[in-house]
């Protein structure tokens, strides 16, 4: 039995192997402090321009399905100091080190991350929810991409992050469509290829409004990953926007998209 005020033997356990497993890096210019770890699944773009098009203001509050080591709702609360928000992570060792993440920056009082997946939701996300009917203003995922069954990455926390559950995209759409107030907004994250399939399923599950932002590698190069957004009970027309080109054509980030991921800018 442990002592009273002793410190768990599990817990330091855990807290050594995340130590001995990860690396220091940072986000937005520095702003944010963010340890992930040095093999499987590494961190991209995606969650830190996810996180600049969520149209959050402050005191809102956010549900990100899929949270990862926590970039996207770092992100979004190095932007907006102000917000609240709850992520929900499969891998029992990313969702510590995500705690571990938010902790060192400060957040942990307005950001809370729980174990559990898409579609299955621990009941502590209600209580957690700050909104009317335990519902968030806003929800985001970067959802994984590739079908349950290929063959892909052999390192485990990788493959958990890039596979999808056997419901697909409905799924996790119908699972988010479930905590989202009205007017609120959903953010995905999606490959262009779903965009479609993507679109007819939040509009099923009450969702107009729908904005999509294309993200081009580089200048007339085909967008292999977009942005797409959506209110619930929104009833404005399906907007095309410009979008963001990411690269140069040297390989460096153009001052556009420099903008959002090293000064904290919402998307133009």
């Amino acid at each position: 039995m442990v002592k009273p005020g002793a410190p768990d033997a599990q817990a330091e356990a855990a807290s050594g192997a995340l130590q001995d497993e990860t690396m220091d890096g940072h986000l937005l210019g520095g702003r944010v402090s963010y340890r992930q770890f040095t093999q499987g699944y590494r961190t991209g773009i995606e969650p830190v321009l996810l996180a600049a098009f969520v149209p959050a203001r402050p005191g809102e509050s956010i549900f990100e399905a899929g949270c990862g080591a926590g970039a996207g709702l770092l992100c979004l609360s190095a932007r907006l100091p102000a917000i609240r928000g709850v992520g929900l992570e499969a891998d029992a060792a990313t969702a510590r080190l995500a705690r571990r993440n938010l902790e060192e920056n400060g957040v942990c009082g307005r950001v809370t991350v729980l174990d559990g997946r898409i579609p299955s939701i621990p009941p502590a996300l209600r209580q957690l929810a700050p909104g009317a009917n335990g519902r968030f203003h806003h929800a985001m995922a970067n959802p994984p991409w590739h079908p349950a069954d290929h063959t892909g990455a052999q390192d485990d926390r990788r493959r958990l992050a890039m596979t999808m559950p056997e419901g697909g995209w409905h799924d996790w759409i119908d699972t988010l469509a479930q905590w989202v107030l009205p007017g609120g907004s959903i953010s995905l994250a999606l490959p262009a290829s779903v965009v479609d399939l993507a679109c007819e399923r939040l509009r099923v599950c009450g969702f107009g409004s729908l904005i999509l932002y294309p993200l081009w590698p580089k200048r007339g190069r085909a967008s292999k990953i977009v942005l797409l957004r959506a209110v619930f009970q929104g009833r404005g027309y399906f907007r095309l926007l410009p979008g963001l080109v990411l690269h140069e054509d040297d390989g460096g980030y153009t001052p556009a998209c420099e903008a959002v991921l090293r000064h904290a800018s919402p998307l133009p």
